[in-house]
């Protein structure tokens, strides 16, 4: 362990590249914090009904994820090639792929909100409330994966702080704005839910807007848009193979999640106001395993691409290792804030009681998450090893931690802190296989084609 910190050179691009990564994933993680804080502030089913609304786009963005973490795993090698044109190629790539699923989730939600939101609940108010949110929230559906394409393209382009800048100034407007809109201020009427939908639509076009302009500046790569629709037969076969599994991967686990929310949406709303706040905290708390794993996964990336193999085996082992050091720090932190958290949000008695419950269970799954995320998503991913996430996804969560929550929840009718414990058993399950498969160094691999 003691040589773990002597590398400065990996040190200093690790820290430079996951600190902005790690604030902006904080900054949209703040987004629903805000949203949850503020709709708590008025009423629990305001709260409750949004956090079920979003769920929609939680599984858009798994998705739309699949595109750009493909774009980015084949950028991040090409761009250690020192392969500018062919970044552009994947770059349309990615615009096409989300561009199709940003309009088909946006016109579910405007067409059939009442439909989408009975699959997370029966309760009628929970309902009223997230149909109409969706009406207005379905519109930046629309945006948030074009915005994201332009994004990744400058994280693995040496432009990470630019990115960072542009998804920080939307959060801190879609904050700003939904203070404004859900409490009325100014002069303009409370709008509640509905406030909360108006605010992310506005940041939305300010951001994606802000991501065109600084493409078209000095130093940054401009996009080529005819390549949007153009084909490159060998280039589309690599990004459809490394793309699919994380398709997969992100499914699995996206519909897998929003099962999970769905079955504690049906146990009433207190459990879902206290899964609710357990999730934003959850958010919160990935981000800086959001940012190793995706800078980690940029610099083993960029060392496998100019084909110094040895040099992306030894960063991948290294960031294994501080993947527990951060799993057990995010343990303790979430155990430290459990009861701040409690009195600070406006629950009933019964929900305050649930949330204690489910924090102590997700402080001990955080250990199992991080590991996972720096791992799966960040080591594997940029070796091209994506199709073992879909392997372990389809075990331990759909064959393991769905069908036990579902079964204590409507068959056993365990108590719910037990319940929400099921839903946790994916991660924590995961380990082992995880650390096997990572010693059989698949993922320790050269994926560029010569020009």
């Amino acid at each position: 362990m003691g040589n773990l910190f002597k590398d400065k050179v990996f040190y200093n691009k690790l820290v430079r590249l996951t600190l902005p990564i790690a604030f902006q994933s904080l900054m949209l993680a703040a987004v629903a914090a805000a949203d949850a804080v503020m709709l708590g502030r008025i009423e629990q089913n305001q709260m409750a009904a949004v956090s079920l609304a979003t769920q929609i786009q939680f599984v858009q963005n798994m998705v739309l994820t699949a595109a750009t973490a493909a774009g980015a795993i084949l950028g991040a090698q090409y761009y250690g090639k020192k392969d500018s044109d062919t970044i552009n190629k994947i770059f349309g790539m990615m615009v096409r792929a989300v561009g199709i699923v940003s309009i088909i989730t946006a016109a579910g939600c405007l067409i059939i909100p009442v439909l989408l939101m009975h699959i997370f609940t029966h309760d009628t108010e929970l309902i009223r409330i997230g149909a109409s949110y969706l009406k207005i929230a379905g519109w930046s559906y629309l945006l948030t994966g074009i915005a994201e394409c332009y994004l990744v393209i400058m994280r693995i382009t040496d432009h990470v702080n630019r990115s960072a800048l542009i998804s920080t100034g939307a959060v801190v407007l879609n904050i700003i704005l939904n203070s404004v809109f859900i409490f009325g201020l100014f002069g303009l009427p409370a709008m509640g839910a509905n406030g909360a939908a108006l605010a992310t639509l506005i940041s939305r076009i300010i951001e994606l807007a802000w991501a065109v302009f600084s493409a078209h500046q000095k130093r940054f790569l401009h996009p080529n848009y005819r390549y949007i629709f153009s084909f490159f037969a060998d280039l589309e076969k690599d990004f459809i193979k490394v793309s699919l599994p994380l398709l997969g991967g992100g499914l699995f686990w996206g519909v897998g999640f929003t099962s999970y929310t769905a079955i504690m949406g049906h146990l009433g709303s207190d459990a879902a106001a206290a899964n609710s706040v357990a999730a934003v905290v959850r958010d919160l708390f990935c981000c800086m395993c959001n940012g190793i794993s995706s800078a980690g996964g940029i610099m083993v990336g960029n060392e496998l691409g100019a084909g110094k193999l040895y040099k992306g085996k030894e960063y991948g082992i290294r960031l294994a290792k501080i993947s527990y050091i951060i799993g057990f720090l995010c343990t303790a932190l979430v155990l430290l804030v459990t009861y701040p958290v409690v009195n600070f949000m406006k629950l009933t008695d019964s929900a305050k009681s649930l949330l204690i419950g489910m924090m102590i269970v997700m402080a001990f799954y955080m250990i199992g998450r991080c590991v996972n995320t720096i791992i799966i998503n960040g080591i594997f991913g940029a070796g091209g090893d994506t199709l073992f996430d879909v392997y372990s996804l389809a075990v331990c969560m759909w064959c393991l931690a769905i069908p036990t929550a579902v079964l204590g929840a409507f068959v056993f009718h365990w108590p719910i802190v037990a319940v929400y414990a099921c839903t946790c058993l994916d991660e924590v399950g995961k380990i082992p296989w995880v650390m096997y498969h990572f010693k059989k160094y698949k993922w320790v691999k050269d994926l560029t084609r010569v020009s």
